[in-house]
């Protein structure tokens, strides 16, 4: 496996751009399987999920080209129904394609889904909204099979959402897409990720009222249509590299992301201490007259130790629990005392270990992290449990003396494209030491 390593209490400076969005693709790529023809994504980060959803596609006869950051899809020829286990167990998000086969060709097989080890993750949501729609479904040893319980397919419904899921309230839009009737889901999650799936599904010719609310009213269509689209700048990249500024200091700027996804992250950077500027221009139509640009840059500016936080984790709009490692990276190393209470996954302080290692004084008080600033912290040999935990003992090492090794990265590979390459752009002492 990959290993970083970093050389700390370097400042950050420059400008970077930040790379398409992991958490919006995924179901878009899954979607490509409702349509009988090409569909093409540009703006794709260049990562292993991204490379782990193309082959369970092309097992599934959908042929995939990737050119630079695009990729074209074309599912003419889709007849497998079965997900191969080998990639459901590496990658949760693997499981929306459920939802998608069984509005294309009336059913589908898959395994429970794997992934990050950050608590339970129950996917009773995701097979209550599809059962809602007509499917039934039933479990052996393990392998979920769902079929749809006439031939004319999945029928609209009422959906009500007991907790605004992403991946229930995306496995839901996918399945709804195509079928007979009128579907309303309440309780729908509002992530970003989600309005970017609803402009891109509509874009292809489906019908979504109620973009952006947690309230959707999906028209199923009989068909839909070729088109193209671009995925938007990532927003838990960015969050990580404000996290990084923070932690390190200096003077930087992202471009290719809307402030408007990071609200709050943003306002509490702030908070923290540093100067955050943002440009925001409005969404436009492309120069092809179809998909969708965004245009837009943050710059932080951090001098001196950042302050102390008190954050919640929550659905959107609420603090997204995907940065809720990286910023306690950089609180480790803040003036003061902070409080970070994890209200969406349970296992997400599986990295507190790792930065007591580097000489964090943290805490776990139930669902809360006490984070008691020290400053600077210490180079060690660490490991990464998971996705977000890696990137964070990344944030945690540029504000530690000496050197830190940080091992098992493939996990931090399943979603930036390549944090080495753009923080070392920016100045950071940082680079991969081989496999």
């Amino acid at each position: 496996m990959s290993a970083i390593r970093v050389t700390g209490l370097l400042p950050l400076e420059g400008e970077i751009s930040i790379q398409g969005s992991k958490n919006a693709v995924l179901p878009m790529m899954a979607a490509a399987l409702l349509h009988r023809g090409l569909t093409v994504l540009t703006n794709v980060p260049k990562i292993r999920d991204v490379a782990c959803m193309t082959r369970i596609l092309e097992h599934l006869g959908c042929a995939c080209i990737c050119r630079g950051s695009s990729i074209f899809m074309d599912a003419r020829e889709v007849q497998r129904t079965e997900i191969p286990e080998e990639y459901v167990r590496s990658m949760r998000s693997s499981i929306i394609v459920l939802g998608a086969l069984l509005g294309r060709l009336g059913e589908g097989n898959c395994c429970y889904p794997g992934g990050c080890l950050i608590g339970a993750r129950p996917i009773d949501l995701h097979l209550a909204a599809l059962k809602s729609l007509g499917a039934q479904i039933c479990e052996e040893e393990g392998i979920i099979k769902a079929v749809t319980r006439t031939k004319k397919g999945l029928e609209g419904t009422e959906i009500l959402f007991a907790y605004p899921s992403v991946g229930a309230t995306e496995q839901a839009l996918l399945a709804a897409v195509l079928a007979d009737g009128v579907t309303v889901i309440r309780g729908a999650a509002m992530e970003p990720e989600i309005s970017q799936l609803c402009h891109f599904l509509n874009n292809m010719g489906a019908v979504i009222c109620g973009t952006g609310t947690s309230t959707l009213m999906i028209q199923g269509v009989q068909c839909l249509k070729d088109s193209t689209f671009r995925v938007e700048g990532d927003r838990i990249a960015a969050g990580t590299y404000g996290a990084a500024v923070m932690a390190a200091g200096g003077d930087i700027t992202l471009k290719g992301i809307r402030p408007s996804s990071l609200r709050l992250p943003l306002m509490l950077l702030e908070q923290a201490g540093a100067e955050v500027d943002c440009a925001e221009e409005g969404r436009t139509l492309s120069a092809t007259g179809i998909g969708w640009e965004q245009e837009g840059r943050i710059r932080i500016r951090r001098e001196g130790r950042p302050g102390p936080l008190n954050l919640k984790t929550g659905p959107y709009p609420e603090f997204p629990t995907d940065l809720q490692s990286p910023f306690m990276a950089f609180l480790a190393a803040a003036r003061g005392t902070s409080r970070i209470e994890e209200r969406v996954f349970e296992e997400r302080f599986g990295t507190v270990g790792e930065l007591v290692k580097m000489g964090a004084s943290i805490r776990i008080e139930e669902k809360t992290a006490v984070i008691c600033g020290k400053y600077p912290l210490r180079g060690a040999c660490v490991k990464a449990a998971d996705l977000r935990g890696g990137a964070a003992l990344v944030v945690g090492a540029l504000a530690a003396e000496g050197e830190t090794i940080i091992k098992d990265c493939g996990h931090i590979e399943r979603g930036y494209e390549d944090i080495c390459r753009d923080l070392s752009a920016l100045g950071a002492g940082i680079g991969w030491i081989g496999e």
